[in-house]
């Protein structure tokens, strides 16, 4: 195998109208048929050649399978790419170039976020990444047994397609439980989803354009700024501190960026564990109204409340119809029956339903059976007080360790009054990408605090970790890997407390 002798030049004009990775292609592709690069030559990795150029990754991907595609060049594993071009040989057959056809933005999306979420659910794992319902709620035979009812009902049809709006008995349990929380809706302004980052996708495709911007708190769940940012619009930031979103910085906010929407995490918010307080809740809707700017409401956690007031929800307080509010049933179900809904003016309703009917064809039929018989026969309700005292118990086992071992390891935090998470703040000599790798060796998988700021954003020195999901005895013996591998990375340095 030839050896490279010297660096390979390349130029590239972003002012060109050629996409960067065509006018790389093309280059490349011109001195392999100049012979500048003969037969066997090892072309530079992705990476280098990204570092060198300044540019993604990704870029250089496309540029060569564009050459793999052209028979020009071809990849070894441990070796890279190198030219595989003899000027006798016929013509070969050129493969699609899947990676030019795909569009960049979502080649390029993030996929950290993904990538910890399934790691941490391999079966030797304990878990403090996923935000997933409590698995012992809901026994099994409980709901066996509530599936065998709803499939010999006689009142069911004979077939398992729901409406694009979603089951009509549904939607009306649905706004009987809203009525509990205080808003007053009904059936038609109701659309089912599977989850929220559903409903957040067809909001955004429905509301947003290339170029629209939204504001939001920092910090975000990531797939709402990657739903965002894949529909060409952009994510502003709005801070937070122990109260939710600053709202004193919106209005400059709305002035300068001409916002299509607010969007804000009210209750619990994740990864915050944040509460966004009444009065903050009053400013933001006087802000709606004066700008007559939606506000989208999003709601996973709110009753899961373990002390203190329940404040009503932003819906709750909107006399008018300003503001979009989606809920999910995830933290308080079985776990894997996906299920949210969103209210809506009726015309809203009606524009998903009809991209539903595009997208989707049909709606899961089971799980919103199984959600409408809990809600019908007042299971969901009482079930909601097993998840608040099983999640409170849950909360206070995993903070008690993380008092213990506050003051040695100079870590901070506040304790949530509710929901799943707890947003923890390390001192700045314990890293986070080591204290993950650390752990992980361990078979414990959390989540680092920079996956929820957007990228051009720095995210501190944080971490979230949830005790929904993981057991009792999971979360003892997890957070002793954690304070243990804190230790051990901290042994024999100095440091510095960390402060919210």
């Amino acid at each position: 195998m030839e050896k490279r002798k010297r660096k390979m030049r390349l130029s590239i004009d972003k002012r060109l109208k050629t996409p960067v990775y065509l006018q790389i292609s093309a280059q490349i592709k011109e001195k392999i048929l100049k012979g500048e690069l003969v037969d066997s030559y090892v072309l530079p990795s992705e990476r280098v050649l990204a570092k060198n150029l300044g540019l993604h990754r990704n870029t250089i991907v496309r540029a060569y399978n564009e050459l793999k595609a052209d028979g020009l060049i071809t990849s070894y594993q441990g070796v890279g790419y190198q030219v595989d071009y003899k000027q006798t040989e016929q013509k070969k057959r050129k493969a699609v170039n899947w990676q030019g056809i795909m569009k960049q933005k979502y080649m390029e999306i993030g996929s950290a976020f993904d990538e910890m979420f399934l790691k941490s659910q391999a079966e030797s794992k304990i878990s403090f990444a996923a935000g997933i319902a409590a698995r012992d709620v809901y026994s099994q035979q409980e709901v066996a047994d509530c599936l065998a009812q709803i499939l010999s009902s006689g009142n069911r049809p004979s077939y398992f397609y729901t409406p694009y709006q979603g089951d009509l008995e549904l939607r009306t349990e649905i706004a009987a439980f809203m009525r509990t929380k205080g808003v007053l809706t009904n059936p038609g302004q109701v659309q089912i989803f599977s989850e929220n980052n559903q409903a957040l996708d067809f909001l955004v495709t429905l509301l947003l354009s290339p170029g629209d911007k939204i504001l939001t708190e920092e910090s975000t769940s990531p797939d709402v700024y990657r739903a965002i940012e894949l529909a060409g619009a952009e994510v502003i930031t709005v801070p937070m501190d122990e109260d939710g979103m600053i709202c004193d910085n919106l209005e400059p906010l709305i002035e300068t960026h001409k916002p299509r929407f607010i969007y804000v995490n009210c209750s619990y918010h994740n990864p915050t564990g944040t509460v966004l307080s009444l009065e903050r809740r009053k400013k933001l809707l006087d802000l709606s109204y004066q700008y007559r700017l939606p506000i989208v409401e999003d709601d996973e956690a709110s009753e899961l409340f373990f002390e203190g007031h329940k404040i009503p929800s932003l819906k709750a307080m909107d006399p008018g119809q300003n503001v979009i509010y989606m809920y999910s049933f995830s933290l308080t179900l079985v776990p894997g029956v996906g299920i949210s809904f969103m209210l809506a003016p009726r015309e809203v309703v009606k524009s998903l339903s009809e991209m539903v009917s595009v997208r989707l064809v049909t709606l899961d039929w089971m799980p919103q059976e199984l959600t409408c018989q809990y809600l019908k026969d007042g299971t969901f309700l009482s079930k909601l007080e097993d998840f608040r005292a099983a999640y409170q118990k849950k909360r206070d086992l995993m903070c008690g360790y993380l008092d213990e071992a506050a003051q040695e390891l100079g870590l901070s935090y506040r304790k949530p009054k509710g929901g799943v998470y707890l947003w923890v703040k390390l001192p700045g000599e314990l890293s986070v990408s080591k204290l993950m790798r650390e752990t992980e060796k361990q078979g414990l998988s959390f989540i680092p605090g920079d996956i929820f700021f957007p990228e051009k954003n720095p995210g501190g020195n944080y971490i979230r970790l949830n005790y929904s999901y993981p057991t009792e005895e999971q979360i003892k013996k997890g957070m002793k890997i954690l304070i243990e591998a804190a230790q051990k990375i901290q042994k024999n340095k100095g440091f510095q407390p960390a402060t919210l």
